[in-house]
């Protein structure tokens, strides 16, 4: 998105009025924003799953779902959380805008619209935009960079795209919130990012590490951490980077967190990563069914990870019928979890 007319951004306006509809709309388009028009709110909402609007214009007194019911809808969905809601009201009492506050929405204008005022508005909400949209092409510089590990590894393939698809329908069932979900779909990309600062000999090494090479091995999630840490979006990111190699009895690394220190995002992706290890193949052994990955988990070392957690998975996917393609044969577990 860019706020230069000569780009233009796409302006939903939603007002029942047909009149201001067209005022407004000859407002913006005067000056080369692209405009789409809506008569209430269920139209509204309709429009805004195209996913090419930028900003919405809503008046608060359309019948049905007003401007505050839409704006609510639309700040409550991860799609759409972000996009830019600017109400119009003409009302100007302490409570309304404190309702419209609490309704997520990022900007007020006051009946009758000024045009000036109104591209000031519009002006200022693109750019907060464009600060989301750089923030968002940094995070997929950072995938990217992770993406580019697995390439170095065949048996990776689509390792990374099936923990985040697993994570955030685990969390999802475990009734973690919005925020959770996001944090498990990044950092389901970007945990082992810190790889890149272990040297290729150790971290592709298909035999048992040295003990000189596990201390180097054993500092990777903190590598991750520090690549990540500048970005603030990546807050809730940053613990499951960290403790994704924790164990409940507190042998894990880098901390040596137990139990319920360890953060339940990070428990989750780690639970994912190791049954997704076990249901494809490696260097040191084959893949096995996903029933038997289930098996090898529930009999592996007591206090390692949640065995309610490996349950809850293989629930899942029973119920959503997507188990992986995967052959028989003997397995153990690898000492670094794939």
């Amino acid at each position: 998105m860019n706020p230069n007319p000569q780009i233009p951004a796409t302006i939903l306006v939603a007002d029942d009025m047909e009149h201001n509809r067209k005022i407004l709309a000859a407002m913006l388009s005067s000056v080369g924003y692209q405009v789409v028009l809506a008569a209430d709110g269920d139209e509204a909402l309709k429009l805004l799953e195209t996913g090419t609007i930028d900003i919405a214009l809503l008046d608060v007194m359309m019948p049905g779902r007003t401007g505050m019911s839409v704006c609510r809808e639309i700040k409550s969905k991860l799609e759409t959380r972000l996009l830019r809601v600017l109400l119009l009201t003409g009302l100007n009492s302490t409570e309304d805008r404190v309702q419209g506050i609490e309704s997520g929405a990022d900007d007020f204008l006051t009946k009758p619209i000024r045009k000036e005022e109104l591209m000031a508005r519009v002006r200022s909400l693109l750019r907060l935009r464009q600060f989301t949209d750089e923030l968002e092409h940094v995070e997929l510089v950072l995938i990217s960079l992770a993406l580019s590990l697995e390439a170095k590894y065949p048996y990776m393939e689509g390792h990374y795209e099936r923990v985040a698809k697993y994570s955030v329908a685990l969390g999802r069932r475990l009734g973690v919130t919005d925020d959770q979900l996001v944090a498990l779909r990044r950092s389901s990309y970007v945990y082992d990012l810190g790889k890149i600062g272990i040297p290729d000999h150790i971290s592709q090494k298909a035999g048992p590490l040295g003990e000189d090479e596990w201390v180097l091995m054993k500092r990777y999630p903190e590598i991750g951490e520090r690549i990540c840490k500048p970005l603030r979006s990546f807050g809730s990111v940053l613990p499951i980077i960290r403790h994704h190699h924790e164990k409940l009895d507190g042998s894990g690394y880098p901390d040596g967190l137990k139990s319920g220190a360890i953060p339940l995002t990070a428990q989750v992706v780690t639970t994912v990563d190791i049954y997704d290890a076990l249901t494809t193949d490696r260097p040191y052994r084959q893949a096995v069914s996903p029933e038997k990955a289930f098996g090898i988990m529930a009999e592996a070392k007591r206090g390692w990870w949640d065995g309610d957690l490996a349950l809850e998975l293989q629930t899942l996917i029973r119920e959503t019928n997507a188990l992986s393609p995967s052959s028989e044969g003997d397995s153990t577990l690898s000492s670094s979890w794939g």
